[in-house]
């Protein structure tokens, strides 16, 4: 069905298996849980969880989710791209919540942010794929990188070693998780990377996608998952530009713009009768 059959048995009706408020009833349900009952005692990463992908995860796993979110959230420096964002906002006294979206949305970036989160999980299901069927891992990486001159998770253009990745393996190590197959693999290439001099040891967004695929979940789950772990760091961008007088947020001179577009030019104001003068 298409067309406008298909638009006419959407009108007023959506069919939802996701969840819907009945107001006769004061009930919610979501994801077919009643959400005051059986809800009640999921913790917010658990719902979130559970909202993204209909499963149950234990307490252990809530609790590494949780902690993925605190160890790797964006670090509250406003000249951080997407905390930038954010701190503008403060400084031309817009909302908060237009701030954090503003910063949330351009975290889609492609060196740093989602793509490369996206890109790593991608590369690593890749590689598993490739070596579970027989193939070498290490030809493998290294045509990836021939082709691509880049691999998703390994390489950090601000610093070599990645601070979160110590913190990361001891909460996964705390909470009694070995390192799974996609965590050893993870390894697996920086070996292979560093034995072949290419320089570039593994960043956090290799790790979290390799431990996101050992506790089962898929690339768009995880994603979704990931989409709003920048959000911690943004609020204290924004509140402190906020607090300070407005437009004082890293102003720039005019004379330090190197503009080369077209020259300046007279501004001409129409005379009565002249388009674009009002009447």
């Amino acid at each position: 069905m298409g067309g406008p059959e298909r638009l006419e048995q959407s009108e007023d009706r959506w069919t939802t298996g996701m969840g819907a408020f009945f107001p006769a009833e004061g009930r919610v349900v979501f994801r077919g849980k009643d959400l005051h009952r059986d809800c009640k005692d999921m913790a917010w990463m658990e719902l979130l969880l559970y909202g993204i992908t209909g499963r149950r995860f234990d307490a252990n796993q809530t609790r590494l989710f949780e902690g993925i979110w605190t160890l790797c959230t964006s670090y509250p420096d406003p000249r951080l791209w997407n905390n930038r964002v954010a701190a503008l906002a403060g400084t031309v006294r817009s909302t908060a919540s237009l701030a954090v979206c503003g910063a949330n949305a351009v975290s889609e970036a492609t060196i740093y942010g989602h793509r490369p989160i996206i890109g790593a999980i991608d590369f690593l299901l890749a590689a598993k794929t490739a070596r579970d069927l027989g193939g070498n891992l290490a030809e493998f990486v290294k045509d990836r990188l021939r082709r691509n001159r880049t691999l998703p998770g390994y390489g950090r253009p601000v610093r070599r070693t990645d601070e979160r990745i110590g913190p990361v393996l001891a909460l996964l190590g705390e909470l009694g998780f070995p390192r799974g197959p996609h965590v050893a693999l993870a390894f697996e290439i920086e070996d292979i990377l560093l034995a072949h001099r290419f320089r570039l040891p593994m960043n956090i967004a290799a790790l979290l996608a390799a431990i996101a695929a050992d506790q089962g979940l898929s690339r768009r789950e995880y994603h979704h998952f990931m989409i709003l772990g920048f959000s911690a760091g943004m609020f204290p961008c924004y509140i402190e530009a906020v607090n300070q007088p407005g437009l004082g947020f890293f102003p720039l001179r005019c004379d330090r713009i190197a503009y080369e577009g077209t020259p300046a030019r007279p501004w001409h104001t129409p005379a009565a009768g002249e388009p674009g003068q009002s009447p």
